[in-house]
C-alpha cells in the first residue's frame, strides 16, 4: 500500500532552518519506510517544487548554505610549486578538515586538471548551484588574480583565494597591533616587502586599506626592488613599482620600520636587520624556514617585534585564524561575495581579540600561566574558541552593512549561541589537551608495548611531541613488530622485565616492593617474583620517578592494573578510594560519567568523594563542573534505599560545598530537559544549564550508560580516567584502538603535569 505524504510533512523534513534563525543542520530519521518516503520519493518532490518557484529556498531545504568547494589546479602547492592536481589533493582535503573542525563547514575538495584560465572559470561557474561558497587554493600567480576577479564578478556566491587574502588579513591584524606596541602610526610606517607573489600583493593592498601610505612601501622580488623602469613586470607588480633611487633589498632596508617576508629562507641577514629603524617590526613568514630565524632576530635586535609563520614561535600568522570564520559569517547571511568591507571587518575583529583578556582555556592549551597582549602575543592563538564567535559575526555584519547579504540576522546573541551549538564541543577539548600535553611532554610507561596498537600509538605520541614513551615488554617481539610494520620509535627505551638485562633493576624494584608490602601479605620471594610482571615493574618505575605516567589494560583485566597501582602508588588522600570516570565526547560537548569502573555500590559518603574527584578533574580541563546525581526518581519521588542514598549525598555536597552546582536525585532524561525542569522543578540548579558530570548510584548503572552512549549514541569514550591516585595511572579498555590509546596517553600526560604542579 502506498504511503501518503502530506506536503507540510515533506517540507518540514527537508527544512534546514526556521524563519528568522540560523539552525544547526539536524539529523533526520531514516529508519522506517515513511522516513525514506519523506527523504526521497515521493516526499522529496515537495521541496523541489518549492525551490523551482523560489530558487532562494535552496538554502532552506538543502545543505547548500553550509557547503564550500575548495578548488585548485595544483599549480602552486604550499612551497612545493607546480606539482599537479592529483598531488594537491591531500592539501585540499586537509583544508576541508580545518573548515569543519574550526567552523563546522562541510567541504568538497575539487582538483581541476586545467591550466587554462577560461576553462577553469567555466567549470567553477557551472558548480555554483551546488555550493554556498568557493575557496580557491594553491593557484599560481598571476593566474590566481584573474581567476578570482572574474569569478567574483560572474558568480553570486562568496569566492576567496585564501593564499592571497588569508595571509593578508592575519598580517594586517598583526600590523595594527604591532604598530600600537611600538608606538608608531600606520600612516608613518615605512614597509619593505620581500616577495611579490599573490600573498605579498594582497597584503600590500590590505595594508593600504588600514592606513599605510603607498609611498611608504617598497616591494622586492628575486631581481631586486620592483622599479617603474623595469620591463619584466606584470600589471599586478607594476601597481606597486617605485621610482625612488632604490635597487636592492639592502638599499630598501635602511631606516625601514617594517619588514614583511613572503619569499624564502635567510633573505634577511642580521646586518640588514641592524639597519632598520628603532623598534622594528619583522613578519618573516616563509615556511618552514623564515627569512630570518626567530632566535637570531631577537638576539640581533632586543627591540624587535616579530611574527613568523611557525607555530613554535610567538605570533604565528596562520590562515586558520581567518578563512573558516570568514566563510562562516559569509554563508550565514548568504553573502553574494566576500568584499573588502568583510575582509576589513575580519582584520579588526582579529586585532581586537588579541587585545582582550585571554580565557584560561587558551592559557592551559599553550601551557602559559597568563598570556597577555604584548610583544610575544599580538596575534590570537589558533585554539582560541572566541575566534568563531568574534570573527564570523563581524564578517556577517559587514556583509549586511555593505549590501551583499541576502539574509538578515536580527538577534546577534542568538546567532553567537547558534555558532557555539553548531560546533558541538565549544572547547574542542581533545585538541586543547593535546596542545597542553605538547607544551611539557612527560615520560609515559606503556606496559604492554609488545602489542601493535600500543606501539603505533607510542610512535604517534612521540612523533607529535605529546609524550616520551618508555616501552615495557618482550624485547624481541617489540623489535619484530617494529620491523614488520615499518614503525619508528627512535631511541625510546625498551625494557623487558623478564630478560637478564634487567636482573639488577628487578632486584632493586623487588626490594622496594617488599618494603612497601611486607606487612600486607607478601613475603620476600613473592615480592621479587611478582615484580617481573610488567604492571608491577612499571608501577615501581613510576613510584621511583623513573617515569611520569603509566597506561595499561589493553590485553589484561582492569583489576590487573588497578591492584598493583593501589599496592605501590596508593591514593592521593589517605582513607579515600579511587574511582573511574569516562569522558564522553558528544555533539553537545564533553560529558563526564563516574563511577564507571571501580566502586560497585558506593555509600552516600563515597558518592560525595566520587563527585568531588570528578569536579576537580573537570576543572583541570578548564570546564566549570555542573553535576547531576542520578537515580530512577526525581527529588524524593521514591523513598527506596538507592534514591535516598543519592539525596543524602547531594545534601552532604551542598553543605560542604555550597557554591558547587550539583542537584539530585534526578532521572537522566530530566537532567537534560530544560522544559521539564522549568515546568515541574523550577527550584533545580540544573534549570540554568545542562549537567556535564553524571554521578551514578552504582557501578552497574554507570558502566552500562557509558557503553550504551558509545555503542548506540555515537559518543567517543576517553577513559577510564582514574580519579584519586597519587600519580598518573590510567587503564585502557580491552582491545583499545590506536586512537583511544593516543587519547589516553594524552590524558595521562596532562594528569602527570597537574600532579607535578601540585607537588611543587
Amino acid at each position: 500500500m502506498a504511503i501518503k505524504i502530506r506536503k507540510q510533512d515533506a517540507l518540514d523534513y527537508h527544512a534546514l532552518e526556521r524563519p528568522g534563525k540560523i539552525e544547526v543542520i539536524p539529523t533526520k530519521a531514516t529508519k522506517s519506510q515513511r522516513d525514506l518516503a519523506l527523504a526521497y520519493s515521493p516526499g522529496v518532490a515537495e521541496p523541489c517544487l518549492e525551490i523551482a518557484k523560489n530558487p532562494e529556498d535552496v538554502y532552506k531545504y538543502t545543505a547548500k548554505g553550509n557547503l564550500v568547494a575548495v578548488i585548485s589546479n595544483g599549480t602552486a602547492v604550499l612551497g612545493l610549486g607546480d606539482i599537479g592536481p592529483e598531488a594537491s589533493k591531500p592539501v585540499m582535503e586537509g583544508k576541508g578538515i580545518l573548515f569543519k573542525i574550526f567552523a563546522g563547514i562541510d567541504v568538497f575538495d575539487i582538483e581541476l586538471n586545467s591550466r587554462n584560465i577560461d576553462d577553469f572559470i567555466h567549470v567553477v561557474k557551472a558548480l555554483e548551484p551546488t555550493f554556498g561558497g568557493v575557496n580557491l587554493e594553491d593557484i599560481k600567480a598571476p593566474d590566481c588574480f584573474e581567476i578570482e576577479e572574474r569569478l567574483k564578478k560572474e558568480m553570486r556566491i562568496p569566492v576567496m583565494h585564501d593564499d592571497q587574502h588569508g595571509t593578508a588579513i592575519i598580517s594586517a591584524a598583526g600590523l595594527i597591533n604591532a604598530a600600537e606596541l611600538v608606538g608608531k602610526k600606520l600612516e608613518d610606517i615605512k614597509i619593505v616587502v620581500s616577495g611579490a607573489g599573490a600573498s605579498a600583493i594582497s597584503c600590500v593592498k590590505l595594508f593600504l586599506e588600514i592606513g599605510v601610505k603607498r609611498e611608504n612601501i617598497v616591494m622586492c622580488d628575486s631581481k631586486g626592488v620592483v622599479r617603474a623602469d623595469r620591463t619584466d613586470l606584470d600589471k599586478y607588480k607594476r601597481e606597486f613599482a617605485t621610482s625612488r633611487d632604490l635597487y636592492t633589498l639592502e638599499d630598501a632596508m635602511k631606516g625601514a620600520d617594517m619588514f614583511l617576508g613572503l619569499s624564502k629562507a635567510n633573505v634577511l641577514k642580521p646586518e640588514l636587520l641592524l639597519t632598520m629603524a628603532d623598534r622594528p617590526i619583522v613578519f618573516a613568514l616563509a615556511n618552514p624556514d623564515p627569512e630570518i630565524a626567530y632566535d637570531l632576530a631577537v638576539a640581533t635586535r632586543s627591540d624587535i617585534i616579530m611574527a613568523t609563520g611557525r607555530s613554535d614561535y610567538p605570533n604565528q600568522v596562520n590562515n586558520v585564524l581567518g578563512f573558516p570564520f570568514i566563510f562562516r559569517g559569509a554563508l550565514d547571511v548568504r553573502a553574494t561575495e566576500i568584499n573588502d568591507a568583510m575582509k576589513l571587518a575580519a582584520v579588526h575583529a582579529i586585532a581586537e581579540l588579541a587585545r582582550k583578556p585571554v580565557p584560561e582555556i587558551v592559557n592551559i592549551a599553550y601551557n602559559q600561566p597568563n598570556i597577555t597582549f604584548g610583544p610575544t602575543y599580538f596575534i590570537p592563538k589558533p585554539l582560541d574558541p572566541r575566534l568563531l564567535t568574534t570573527v564570523a559575526p563581524a564578517v556577517a555584519k559587514a556583509a549586511m552593512e555593505s549590501g551583499v547579504a541576502r539574509y538578515q540576522i536580527t538577534d546577534w546573541d542568538a546567532y553567537e549561541n547558534e555558532l557555539r551549538r553548531r560546533m558541538g564541543n565549544d572547547e574542542n577539548i581533545m585538541r586543547v589537551l593535546v596542545n597542553k600535553a605538547k607544551q611539557d611532554p612527560q615520560r609515559v610507561i606503556f606496559a604492554e608495548a609488545d602489542n601493535y596498537n600500543v606501539l603505533k600509538a607510542a610512535q604517534i605520541v612521540m612523533d607529535e611531541g605529546i609524550a616520551k614513551p618508555i616501552l615495557l615488554g618482550d624485547k624481541n617481539k617489540i623489535a619484530q613488530l617494529i620491523a614488520d610494520n615499518g614503525l619508528d620509535l627512535g631511541n625510546a627505551p625498551v625494557i623487558d622485565p623478564y630478560s637478564a638485562e634487567t636482573t639488577e633493576q628487578c632486584k632493586r624494584y623487588g626490594d622496594i616492593f617488599f618494603e612497601k608490602r611486607k606487612r600486607r601479605g607478601y613475603n620476600y620471594n613473592e615480592a621479587h617474583k611478582r615484580i617481573r610482571e610488567r604492571n608491577y615493574f612499571g608501577m615501581v618505575m613510576l613510584h621511583e620517578g623513573e617515569g611520569d605516567a603509566l597506561i595499561s589494560g589493553m590485553t589484561r583485566k582492569y583489576e590487573s592494573v588497578l591492584r598493583p597501582a593501589l599496592e605501590i602508588i596508593g591514593t592521593a588522600e589517605a582513607g579515600k578510594k579511587v574511582s573511574g570516570m569516562y569522558m564522553m565526547l558528544t555533539k553537545q560537548g564533553p560529558i563526564f560519567m563516574a563511577d564507571t569502573t571501580v566502586i560497585q555500590n558506593p555509600t552516600a559518603e563515597e558518592l560525595v568523594d566520587i563527585a568531588l574527584f570528578a569536579a576537580d578533574a573537570v576543572r583541570r580541563f578548564e570546564i566549570e563542573p555542573r553535576i547531576a546525581m542520578l537515580s530512577y526518581s526525581n527529588f524524593g519521588s521514591s523513598n527506596d534505599p538507592e534514591p535516598t542514598k543519592v539525596r543524602k549525598a547531594v545534601e552532604m555536597l551542598k553543605a560542604k560545598h555550597p557554591t558547587l552546582c550539583v542537584d539530585g536525585d534526578i532521572q537522566a532524561n530530566v537532567a537534560f530537559n530544560k522544559e521539564i525542569l522549568e515546568e515541574n522543578y523550577p527550584f533545580s540548579e540544573l534549570v540554568s544549564g545542562a549537567p556535564n558530570i553524571l554521578i551514578f548510584p552504582n557501578l552497574a548503572a554507570g558502566n552500562i550508560a557509558y557503553k550504551l552512549m558509545q555503542a548506540i549514541g555515537g559518543a567517543e569514550a576517553v577513559g577510564p580516567i582514574i580519579l584519586g591516585m597519587k600519580k598518573a595511572v590510567h587503564v585502557l579498555q580491552l582491545g583499545s584502538s590506536v586512537r583511544e590509546i593516543v587519547n589516553m596517553a594524552t590524558i595521562a600526560v596532562v594528569d602527570a603535569q597537574n600532579k607535578k604542579r601540585k607537588r611543587s
